[in-house]
């Protein structure tokens, strides 16, 4: 059995660790900060090992791991300069002789806004923000690295995650879900479930290239609050007009406004035989609701 490596074990990743990670001899997996890598290490004793990267330098505990790796699972964002990863173990990647196989997670965001026509890999990604263009940037610089090494490098491109702890059922029930109403707006959604299993598969094919991890059904980002209040009985929030609730949102969140597309994840299922076990956010709140 093999050792995986994760960089950057954020909500995807984790949850892809939880439902795959017996497939793995071995998981080595980094975290910001050393409080964060003591909790996991005592609760995850036997079968993870947490390393501290704080995406400027690299230990020589991650130089090893890097070289001791079969397989990398990447989800960490480039920053304001270039990917993290590779700013500080690029060598390393390069002298690796075990790895076979990479994904890096990143975002449908990269095809910027497209007036909301659909898409698909094979769709010009022309990034209008800053944070997508440096995505973009990254994804190249890791499918480079795959053709030099001869390495299977999986980019897998997110549409908006929910799931456990993330999702408009807590919104609801929270108090703080704003129905934001923007005529022809639409998003697609993916369940963490969903991305775990594109993770997984994308590894058993050491499969190189582009994917889409998105469901079924881009809508109206009020849908699923309607639906979820519908879901547990009482009345939905209220429409807010989207040229009202702009001024209150952060940079960040009006930059995902600005830009519409509908995503085809058809090639998905047809590459790796995937069939999403959450093909909408309805399927996927229903099933959150009853894990509740």
């Amino acid at each position: 059995m093999s050792t995986l490596l994760c960089f950057g074990l954020g909500y995807s990743a984790e949850h892809y660790v939880a439902m795959f990670g017996d497939g793995f001899a071995r998981i080595v997996g980094t975290v910001r900060g050393a409080e964060r890598a003591a909790v996991l290490n005592a609760r995850l004793a036997g079968r993870l090992k947490a390393l501290v990267f704080d995406g400027k330098a690299a230990t020589p505990e991650l130089i090893h791991a890097i070289g001791e790796a079969d397989a990398a699972l990447v989800s960490i964002p480039q920053d304001e300069s270039s990917d993290p990863v590779l700013r500080a173990c690029g060598d390393a990647f390069a002298r690796a002789q075990r790895l076979r196989s990479i994904v890096y997670l990143s975002t449908v965001g990269v095809y910027g806004d497209c007036g909301g026509d659909w898409v698909d890999e094979e769709t010009s990604a022309k990034p209008t923000s800053a944070r997508g263009r440096g995505r973009l940037a990254a994804e190249q610089v890791w499918q480079d690295l795959g053709k030099r090494r001869r390495i299977a490098v999986a980019i897998l491109r997110l549409a908006g995650i929910y799931g456990p702890g993330r999702n408009a059922l807590m919104q609801i029930a929270r108090g703080d879900a704003r129905r934001i109403v923007k005529p022809g707006q639409v998003f697609n959604r993916v369940h963490v479930d969903d991305i775990a299993q594109a993770i997984d598969a994308a590894f058993s094919r050491k499969l190189s290239g582009i994917l889409n991890v998105a469901d079924d059904e881009p809508s109206p980002p009020g849908d699923p609050l309607a639906f979820a209040a519908q879901l547990m009985g009482v009345p939905p929030p209220p429409e807010i007009a989207y040229e009202k609730a702009a001024p209150s949102m952060s940079p960040l969140a009006k930059s995902f406004w600005e830009e519409c597309r509908r995503v085809k994840n058809d090639k998905l299922k047809r590459e790796l035989g995937m069939s999403l076990r959450y093909p909408t956010y309805r399927e996927g709140l229903r099933a959150l609701l009853e894990k509740r």
